[in-house]
């Protein structure tokens, strides 16, 4: 749990140390995109070691060299004047050492608990979980009170290193070598993945069903809002003159996905799952949109919380589909490429939003933000040659409560 509380930290506490730092707002977003970008698609590898290694040997000399890294950072930016190519030489192998603690943790209970209704009572501890990116962010907030925001990567960095070394050390990762290896294979957007492969990703793409399509389209597209969203925050902070409220904004946003994921779960829908994925697509996009015409910081958090409502379903949807989509052999890598198209397209929309702030007005940049989400929104209501459910079943009880998405990074 202390190692996912850093996850909750260090997206936040990197955009504001390098914005201090470097008093940029386009090299924050180059910097945390190219932190972001190398931890998503090294992904396979990182956890590919695990598989093969077990944790003891391969979680913590990532996590240790994770640890030094980012304290690096943290030194690096602790003064004004840094180099924004040091920071992004730094940024790189940060990214790639992130150890994968949400997949080993989810993988352990796969093999601690075979009874399939209590391992999806084990996967409703992710809601729970939830509200360490809630804590996270204000932590952070707490935190540049009375120190600089580097300090919160540093702290980022020790419980990063706590938390892996104290998972590692757990009886339950005992019987990890004598499991067979399999790929990991995470439903979170907190959760990196292994074993996809790029020749299945052009099949599902260039020749499969439209609806893996549209699922990986609207999953990029919301990882690009929500790549954009801490940027602005931000952004409207400094306008404001109010650099308190952000850690109180993303905390409303995480806060409402939470409830909204839940919600989502326990209601049996009728509707498909095409025509809510594009509800809900719209619905996050308009209410983004909305954000940027706020008068004052009070109606952002709200504004915040209502379009966080949307956030954990629409990520589930999309899980939905592709597991739809897919044949049975090939179901855990197509949530997978849902899931790396939500990091990568947050990923290259933080560097994107970071070169127009500053240069157009900041209710334009929220609307361009919204954009790729509604406008995803379009092809989801396409037809497609397959049908979908149309209630939900004991999958979507499952994928919901592991599908609430942060732009942060959990290996």
């Amino acid at each position: 749990m202390l190692g996912r509380l850093s996850y909750g930290m260090v997206s936040f506490s990197l955009v504001l140390a390098i914005k201090e730092a470097t008093g940029s707002y386009a090299v924050a977003g180059t910097v945390m995109a190219l932190f972001a970008l190398t931890s998503v698609f090294l992904s396979p590898v990182r956890a590919g070691l695990v598989d093969r290694y077990g944790p003891r040997r391969a979680l913590c000399p990532m996590a240790a060299a994770y640890a030094l890294l980012l304290t690096g950072l943290a030194v690096a930016t602790a003064w004004p004047g840094a180099s924004g190519i040091l920071l992004g030489v730094l940024a790189v192998p940060t990214g790639a050492c992130t150890p994968p603690l949400g997949p080993v943790m989810r993988t352990l209970w796969s093999d601690l608990v075979p009874d399939r209704r209590l391992l999806q009572r084990a996967y409703s501890l992710d809601a729970v979980a939830e509200l360490l990116f809630v804590t996270g962010p204000l932590l952070v907030g707490l935190l540049v009170q009375v120190a600089a925001p580097s300090v919160g990567l540093a702290v980022s960095a020790a419980l990063v290193l706590i938390g892996a070394l104290a998972l590692s050390s757990s009886p339950a990762v005992r019987g990890w070598a004598g499991r067979e290896k399999t790929p990991l294979g995470p439903t979170s957007p907190e959760g990196r993945v292994s074993g996809a492969r790029s020749s299945l990703l052009r099949r599902w793409l260039l020749h499969g069903d439209p609806g893996m399509r549209q699922a990986i389209t609207v999953a990029a597209a919301v990882g690009m809002c929500l790549g954009a969203f801490d940027l602005l925050v931000i952004a409207f902070a400094d306008e404001h003159e109010t650099p308190s409220v952000v850690a109180w904004v993303l905390a409303a946003l995480s806060g409402g996905s939470a409830i909204g994921g839940l919600f989502y779960g326990a209601v049996p829908w009728r509707a498909s799952g095409r025509l809510r994925l594009a509800f809900l697509a719209a619905a996050l996009g308009l209410s983004l949109a909305a954000m940027g015409i706020s008068p004052d910081p009070s109606m952002l958090i709200a504004w915040a919380a209502i379009g966080g409502l949307f956030v954990a379903p629409a990520l589930t949807t999309a899980y939905l589909i592709a597991d739809e989509c897919a044949d049975p052999a090939g179901r855990t890598r197509a949530g997978a490429w849902v899931n790396t198209s939500f990091n990568a397209g947050s990923a290259g929309a933080t560097a994107a939003i970071g070169l127009l702030v500053g240069r157009l007005p900041l209710p334009v940049c929220f609307v361009l933000a919204a954009a790729p989400v509604v406008l995803s929104a379009t092809t989801a209501l396409r037809r497609s040659g397959r049908s979908t459910r149309t209630a939900a079943g004991p999958i979507e009880r499952e994928r919901t409560t592991a599908a609430e998405p942060q732009p942060s990074i959990d290996g």
